[in-house]
């Protein structure tokens, strides 16, 4: 049976080309996106070209208040699309940067960052858990940043490895149901992600490809096929784990 993903933030970036990646492999594709409508239908138009099937929802991942009816109108997209009531894999990938020294951070970046890139994870996960199917997969996207420390990326670091916490809590809770859950941990990825930083300034280009072994700050498509690797069968042994796909950053 082809496998249904859900890829949250699919409109561009690293969500954008694991969803393409997961078509190359033979899957369909639900991906959501926050405002850009276009976008998000493009990557759909892509994925039908293919010989897949994807639709495209919108959301908030910074509201918990809306995961509820998103999980209702995911159900009902699903019998219709696809004719069935639940999904196999889900990539909570949506976020964003925002970035500042402890001493210039304000609470509402700090209340920001943990609403879209934690407890939206957190929460959006346990109202799509009646939908995921036995067996299924769930991949949450972390950072490099974990692993090593830059000056104004305490607060995204922070909550990023908060997610590195829940993805083992998830493994073994979920364990009985035979659900996997992993973490990927990017490092500094060419992409519009925090203002495109990495991707339009040279210097900061520069800086990261310097602290990387393979000489490069690293693409979309270094990321997104590892993560639709990660849910293929071959990979169904893999639990628990925090997989950094970096190029070697930082060692």
């Amino acid at each position: 049976m082809t496998t249904i993903a859900l890829v949250t933030g699919g409109s561009r970036g690293l969500g954008r080309s694991t969803a393409l990646a997961i078509a190359r492999g033979g899957g369909d594709v639900v991906l959501t996106y926050h405002s850009k409508a276009d976008a998000a239908q493009a990557v759909v138009a892509e994925v039908e070209a293919m010989g897949r099937t994807a639709l495209a929802l919108p959301l908030d991942t910074g509201d918990v208040a809306a995961f509820a009816p998103f999980a209702n109108r995911l159900r009902s997209a699903l019998r219709e699309t696809f004719g069935r009531d639940g999904f196999d894999h889900l990539v909570n990938n949506a976020g964003h940067g925002d970035y500042a020294l402890i001493a210039d951070t304000t609470e509402a970046q700090f209340d920001g960052l943990v609403n879209v890139h934690f407890k939206g994870v957190y929460f959006l996960t346990q109202a799509l858990l009646p939908l995921l199917a036995d067996g299924g997969r769930i991949v949450n996207l972390s950072s490099g940043l974990t692993r090593t420390c830059f000056p104004g990326y305490t607060a995204y670091a922070a909550v990023k490895g908060a997610v590195e916490v829940l993805t083992r809590y998830m493994a073994k809770e979920l364990g009985a149901r035979g659900i996997a859950v992993n973490t990927v941990a990017p490092g500094a990825i060419e992409t519009d992600f925090g203002g495109g930083a990495v991707r339009d300034d040279p210097d900061v280009n520069k800086l990261f490809a310097d602290m990387t072994a393979l000489g490069r700050v690293g693409l979309p498509d270094d990321i997104g096929p590892m993560i639709a690797n990660l849910l293929a069968p071959g990979s169904r042994w893999v639990n628990a784990q925090r997989i950094e796909v970096s190029g070697g950053q930082g060692i």
